[in-house]
């Protein structure tokens, strides 16, 4: 199956190419503010809006937030300003940037939130399916570690994105913890998702557990590279199965290596590509609703009632790590180094 069709396959998605999109107004400007490009695969996304919109005859402005929820607010002011039309805002923080979105659109500013959610009716949600994203690491590693004590190293509080996540593993685990084969020995947010943060939850967990951790679900690759220095320096790196999603060149390596075990492919390419032709049909006019594959979604924490486009993620293993070279998504050189020779298929 071709890798759009594949990301879409399973929600009756449409691919990603939106039918029929109009040219936004010769000069139309789109604002991005980006919450930080700490995070590998951001760049990647930015690419992909950039190349969509100038496709679709729209200019590109953007700001990064440095991972400042304050910082974020006078960015949208500042792009609200500038004048665009359309907004794809990377939120920091879910709620403290709701008033900038409102102001902005109480000024016709078409808003999409991107990647996380920002909960306004108005305001259009795009991601990956994220409950699904929980429930696929959470397999992965059940099928490690059929048993045993767990602990969690979830994504950032300020992010619904982690609640999401944490939603979908414990879907998946649940009826091993009531059956006591699979025992929650530790919990914890990543302040900011920064890798320093998972390290220190996981060593404090490792402490009060005497080391007794079979299995990790960390929330995405930078918690889990944080999950991992920790096991490291208890010598359990490799032993205990960790999750991650982004597919980072970093957390593709360690599967490679074996000391990650899954990490769920998100194409930021796809992504990217349709926040930019969104955000043209918006600008140009279009109704939420009237965006292809838009469905009606209302499971965040207040309940609204959202318009939506979710794309589905992939799961990568050493089996299929083959999926992420051949699609271009990371170069065999990265993603094999330091693999001796016969150990995993891609890598040859």
């Amino acid at each position: 199956m071709h890798r759009r069709n594949l990301l879409a396959a399973g929600l009756g998605l449409p691919a990603l190419a939106l039918p029929g999109l109009a040219r936004a107004q010769r000069g139309t400007a789109v604002g991005v503010s980006w919450s930080n490009f700490q995070e590998e695969r951001w760049k990647t996304d930015e690419a992909a809006i950039q190349a969509a919109l100038r496709a679709g005859g729209a200019t590109y402005l953007s700001a990064d937030a440095q991972s400042n929820p304050t910082k974020q607010l006078a960015d949208i002011e500042s792009l609200l300003a500038r004048g665009v039309k359309a907004l794809i805002v990377l939120a920091q923080d879910a709620q403290a940037v709701r008033p900038a979105v409102e102001r902005a659109l109480n000024e016709g500013v078409a808003v999409i939130g991107y990647d996380r959610l920002i909960e306004n009716p108005r305001a259009f949600y795009l991601t990956f399916d994220n409950v699904e994203v929980g429930r696929m690491m959470a397999r992965a590693i059940q099928a490690a570690k059929p048993e045993g004590n767990y602990a969690f190293i979830k994504g950032s509080s300020a992010d619904p994105n982690a609640n999401f996540l944490y939603q979908g593993s414990m879907e998946v685990l649940k009826p091993a913890i009531d059956a006591g084969r699979i025992r929650n020995v530790g919990e914890a947010f990543t302040d900011g998702w920064l890798p320093a943060n998972a390290q220190r939850n996981m060593e404090q967990i490792l402490t009060r557990n005497n080391n007794r951790v079979d299995a990790v679900i960390a929330a995405n690759d930078g918690t889990a590279g944080g999950a991992i220095a920790a096991l490291a320096a208890q010598g359990m790196a490799g032993s205990v199965p960790v999750s991650g999603q982004d597919a980072d060149r970093a957390a593709l390596n360690r599967i490679a290596l074996g000391t990650q075990t899954v990490t769920i492919w998100k194409d930021a390419r796809e992504l990217g590509k349709a926040a930019g032709e969104i955000a043209v049909r918006l600008a140009g006019g279009a109704r939420l609703n009237e965006v292809p594959g838009a469905v009606q979604w209302n499971q965040g924490p207040s309940r609204a009632n959202m318009t939506a486009l979710f794309l589905r993620p992939q799961p990568i293993t050493r089996e299929n790590l083959a999926l992420v070279i051949e699609g271009g998504w990371a170069p065999r050189g990265a993603v094999c180094q330091g693999v001796p020779a016969g150990r995993v298929p891609a890598c040859g």
